[in-house]
This record gives C-alpha cells, sequence and structure tokens, in this order.
C-alpha cells in the first residue's frame, strides 16, 4: 500500500474513533513509521494535508515517530538483540546474516487527540 492508501486509511480510522467517542474534531493524530517501512515521512505529510479536507480532521496535525529496524541473532549461543540498517542485518557480536525481525515494519496509530 502506498502513501496515499495508507494515510486514507489512517484519517479513516481516527474519523470512525472519534466519532464513536462522540468527538467532532480531531486536533492532532500521532503515528509511529517502523524504519523498514517503504513510507517516506514527506508523503505521508503532503498526503494526510490533501486528504483531510472535508473531515474532522480538517485542522489536524499528523505527527510522525520513526522506530528503528531491531533484530534477534537466532544463532542459539548468540540470541544478540541489535538495532540495523535496511541491509546492515548481520549480528554484530557473530556475523550471523540470518536473524529475527524484532520491531522496523510497523505502522500504527498510537494515539488521538480531538475535541
Amino acid at each position: 500500500m502506498h502513501e496515499a492508501g495508507i494515510t486514507r486509511t489512517i484519517i479513516d480510522t481516527a474519523v470512525e474513533a472519534v466519532e464513536e467517542e462522540g468527538g467532532t474534531r480531531i486536533n492532532q493524530i500521532d503515528v509511529t513509521v517502523g524504519e523498514l517501512t517503504d513510507f517516506v515521512d514527506d508523503a505521508l505529510q503532503f498526503a494526510f494535508e490533501a486528504m483531510k479536507a472535508d473531515t474532522i480532521a480538517s485542522d489536524a496535525v499528523l505527527v510522525i515517530s520513526r522506530l528503528p529496524a531491531r533484530s534477534r541473532c537466532v544463532m542459539p549461543e548468540c540470541t544478540t538483540e541489535f538495532e540495523h540498517g535496511r541491509f546492515d542485518i548481520e549480528c554484530p557480536k557473530c556475523g550471523n546474516p540470518f536473524n529475527e525481525l524484532v520491531q522496523g515494519r510497523e505502522l500504527r496509530i498510537d494515539r488521538i487527540d480531538f475535541d
């Protein structure tokens, strides 16, 4: 799913949740995006600005936090947990290139501030 599609999902989910709670205006939506997703912050912001019009989120701000990638070494004698980039997933302790991703592909709504 590209930025426009995921942004539409974020807005729709937030609007539905706020309306269920009796809210009438969304002020801010806080989301966490894992570093290993293909989502670009500027593209998410651009899509958010374009899509929030004519909703109760029309004046809302989208706050994006990035979550670093973390993996755990699958070698039974090691099991080191470590942060890494997209392509440097080798265990820093034992050199094993095959590891289990612990975090880094998330996309979640953490908080919705509304009236």
